[in-house]
């Protein structure tokens, strides 16, 4: 008898990723497929007739067109894994001659006279040799797994009695392993009505529901993923809320008369809802009535960013409250990066301003350099030496010394608002700012407009008339 012939494995270019085809020929594949399908559906419609179940040529043609038609609604599933789901983890070899995946074979059995005829490919699906003959169907199930005994002896006796057609799955005991198999069929009819034979077609489905159970699997390990990514960010996010000062407007503690800062902050995510970096900001007023401020960012994203961040601000504060100045202070502050057990790069800019004489002293790590807003322009402060946090275990960071002017505003930032003309351009908006709070207003809606790929902080400082 003939058997259906096996498509081989398409080939792709030597350099195609290993992920798979591209979608464009996946789709072309697919559309192959269902317009093969189709036709052998037109074959069926035409070995289909009021006689076909008598004539014994136009069965088997039905049963090739029924296996074929399987195999083809098996790969355009197995391509529209390709192209919609995940890929597929990649499967382990079966130890020995395991059967072909999607293997499939004829079958029918002769009530009148015994006779029992099985396609070779029947014998290889049930791992049996044809010198041993084939199964009658009272011997088939001795082949099944025994939980599955009872449903086989259901579906034969509702086809053979009351002539329902077979649809239905069973395991069977292979001895490469339990196997599933789906077979379908029909009773066939003698002049009286009765039924004189069954045949059906039988096919390997377990690859298929291996597959499928693999892409439920992936769907729901990218569910937990997400999950998981969700709670980190939510986790990430918490800690920082809790790191960054809560406060705008004037300090907490004036920094003296008539020469209080009023000073004001603002987080600003990314604009693709990444989770949220290492940035941060922080205004401090000291025991000696000096004020710290600072801002610094550092490599990396999510909860373990977050920690180190909260780690550094920790430390930043503390050695300013032990009167560390703004150099030294960056020394040590690169000394823990490159000590941390979470290696990590980071830059910062580290300012101290006494109120009593006006001048700002500070430090920076690979840092953009503060603006310093005055009479309606804008200047970056000219930049002592100083390289990223982490980058050199010893390296040693210059200070430099600014005076400043009632009426003028230092603007620190992150490394994201760097290099954009957004800031320098709003120079004439905060000359008529009435406080820090209106300044970074000012930021905000200049941003609006922005798609930032990293978050940023600012922090604005204007020194009181």
């Amino acid at each position: 008898m003939p058997s259906p012939s096996s498509a081989s494995p398409a080939e792709f270019p030597a350099d195609h990723a290993p992920g798979g085809p591209p979608a464009g020929v996946l789709d072309e594949l697919i559309s192959q497929t269902r317009r093969l399908r189709g036709g052998i559906d037109a074959v069926r419609r035409v070995t289909a007739g009021p006689h076909a179940t008598e004539d014994p040529l136009g069965r088997w043609q039905r049963a090739l067109c029924d296996l074929a038609t399987h195999h083809l609604d098996d790969l355009d599933v197995h391509l529209g894994q390709l192209r919609d789901g995940p890929p597929l983890p990649d499967a382990a070899p079966a130890p020995g001659p395991a059967p072909d995946p999607g293997l499939g074979g004829s079958a029918e059995w002769n009530l009148l006279t015994d006779e029992v005829t099985w396609s070779e490919e029947l014998f290889r699906l049930f791992g049996r040799s044809p010198q041993d003959g084939a199964l009658t169907l009272d011997e088939l199930p001795s082949c099944l797994v025994e939980e599955d005994r009872e449903l086989l002896a259901a579906l034969v006796t509702d086809c053979l009695v009351d002539g329902k057609p077979i649809d239905g799955e069973f395991r069977i005991v292979h001895p490469d392993g339990p196997r599933t198999v789906q077979m379908r069929g029909e009773p066939v009819l003698d002049d009286d009505g009765c039924t004189a034979a069954m045949w059906a077609v039988l096919r390997d489905v377990t690859e298929l529901h291996r597959g499928r159970d693999a892409v439920a699997a992936s769907g729901d390990s990218l569910h937990h993923h997400r999950r998981l990514a969700r709670a980190e960010q939510q986790l990430a996010a918490g800690l920082q809320e809790a790191v960054l000062p809560p406060w705008q407007g004037p300090l907490p503690r004036a920094a003296g008369p008539g020469a209080a800062l009023d000073v004001a902050g603002h987080y600003l995510p990314s604009a693709d809802s990444a989770p949220v970096g290492g940035n941060w900001f922080d205004a401090l007023p000291l025991p000696d009535g000096r004020t710290l401020l600072g801002a610094g960012g550092l490599t990396g994203r999510g909860v373990a960013a977050g920690a180190t961040m909260a780690v550094l601000l920790g430390a930043v504060r503390g050695m300013a409250m032990t009167g560390t100045e703004p150099g030294p202070l960056m020394g040590c502050l690169n000394q823990l990066v490159d000590a941390s057990g979470q290696p990590a790069l980071g830059s910062a800019v580290c300012c101290r301003y006494d109120p009593r004489t006006r001048t700002l002293d500070w430090a920076q790590a690979g840092h953009p350099a503060p603006l310093l807003f005055r009479g309606g322009t804008a200047r970056p402060l000219p930049r002592p030496d100083g390289v990223l946090l982490g980058a050199i275990a010893d390296a040693r960071y210059e200070q430099a010394e600014e005076q400043l002017l009632p009426g003028d505003v230092l603007l620190l930032h992150t490394d994201a608002c760097a290099g954009s003309s957004l800031l320098p351009g709003l120079a004439a908006r905060f000359t008529e700012a009435r406080s820090a709070q209106e300044c970074v207003r000012s930021v905000l809606e200049a941003w609006s407009g922005e798609r930032r790929q990293d978050d940023a902080c600012v922090l604005v400082a204007r020194i009181g008339d």
